[in-house]
């Protein structure tokens, strides 16, 4: 009989293997969790919180402190004066208090009833503050000669105010508001046909345009190196540069498209392609296609040009057309390729802010979820709302990437 092997992978070795390859580990896990996870909880975090913009500071006690009634000679009086408010307009302030330093040659006359004199040191407790309570606390004083003999001054000191506030971020109050607010708003269903609408025919747009680029370059002929590079201006270009450039030329009043069309009687009056329901939407959509065409062609005519050209020869040999060599060859090698496009084309449309932004500011129904978390968040300043569309985003795109790693990536081989 021969002794039973150790079970693999239980070893010292192993272990020691096991730990060295966490520990090479270890940064990029940590650096990941720093960019994406803690972010990402942080949104969920806020999405479930009544968190305006203004929240986003908590209240805090401000104060300024002034020498009033213009005492000029020894023996003058007047009035040291702490303007005390809450910087905040709804929240409370728990338990304010004021501490000050009273320079010397400074005499004090009678004190509020909050307040006490300790030495030079002044210290008043003056309750609570409603939200933008402000307050104005008047100290009677006597300047003598000791003050203008050392050059003092009422604010070489400055006073500290304290106090206790809730901050919403960090409270333990909780509330499905901000969801129920994105839900119920009628627009809601107008912005996710927009996102819809924008992200599927944008990204199948993208790559059909990107298979027909690669087809037409896949052979060899005078120019093809210029070609290639300018099928890649679009993506390379400055977004701001091309969206400028898109939104002059389709300009209704003075665009270059808008006067040949009218030229050449197409049509009666210019057109407002960016300013008018549906056409704004097909214009991004097709400013879209147009960008981002590029990075498909790449990864399509890579693919492309590493299929054996035997198969080709032996393709039209037998009598097969150019399209049925593109159906039955090229087509069949290329389903991998172009499903991870699709994906990652998806993911990114539907993230897409800046080009819509650009084109449009969002009007003209062709406000998309990503831009929808901007004017909930800074628009409107509610940041408890604009994160809640935030989730929704990650929600859907997490189902679509489940969904397509799960069964349509399982039928390429992927």
């Amino acid at each position: 009989m021969t002794a039973a092997n150790p079970p693999r992978g239980k070893g010292p070795l192993a272990r020691r293997e096991a730990r060295l390859a966490w520990g090479l580990l270890a940064p990029t896990i940590i650096s990941v969790a720093a960019v994406v996870i803690l972010p990402l909880l942080a949104v969920f975090w806020i999405s479930f919180k009544p968190v305006t913009l203004a929240d986003l500071r908590p209240p805090t006690p401000l104060v300024r402190e002034s020498l009033r009634g213009g005492p000029k000679a020894p023996g003058d009086a007047g009035q040291i004066e702490y303007r005390i408010r809450n910087s905040s307009q709804d929240k409370p302030i728990l338990n304010v208090t004021l501490t000050d330093e009273i320079p010397e040659g400074v005499e004090v006359g009678e004190l509020d009833p909050r307040c006490a004199l300790e030495g030079r040191r002044l210290s008043c407790r003056l309750g609570d503050f409603e939200g933008g309570q402000s307050e104005r606390l008047r100290l009677p004083v006597t300047l003598t000669e000791a003050y203008f003999a050392s050059g003092a001054d009422i604010r070489a000191s400055a006073p500290v105010v304290t106090g206790e506030s809730v901050n919403v971020l960090t409270s333990g109050e909780f509330t499905l508001e901000n969801f129920r607010a994105v839900f119920d708003s009628r627009e809601f269903i107008d912005v996710l046909y927009a996102t819809t609408f924008y992200t599927v025919f944008g990204t199948i747009g993208a790559i059909v345009v990107g298979l027909f680029a690669a087809l037409l370059l896949n052979h060899a002929f005078r120019g093809k190196g210029i070609l290639r590079g300018l099928y890649l201006f679009p993506y390379v270009a400055p977004v701001i540069a091309v969206a400028f450039t898109w939104v002059t030329l389709f300009d209704p009043f003075s665009g270059s498209v808008n006067a040949l069309l009218v030229q050449m009687g197409v049509v009666e009056t210019p057109i407002n392609f960016f300013g008018q329901r549906p056409l704004a939407l097909v214009m991004v959509t097709v400013f879209e296609i147009w960008r981002y065409f590029p990075l498909s062609f790449l990864f399509i005519l890579a693919r492309m040009q590493s299929i054996g050209a035997e198969m080709y020869e032996a393709a039209e040999m037998d009598g097969a057309s150019p399209f049925q060599q593109f159906r039955w060859i090229s087509l069949p090698m290329l389903m991998g390729i172009l499903s991870v496009l699709f994906l990652l084309r998806f993911i990114w449309t539907f993230n897409k802010f800046d080009d819509i932004f650009l084109l449009t500011g969002g009007n003209a129904g062709t406000r998309t979820l990503t831009v929808d978390v901007y004017e909930q968040a800074f628009a409107v300043s509610n940041i408890g709302a604009g994160a809640a569309v935030a989730v929704v985003i990650f929600c859907v795109l997490l189902v679509f990437s489940i969904f397509f790693l799960k069964y349509v990536s399982r039928e390429e081989g992927l």
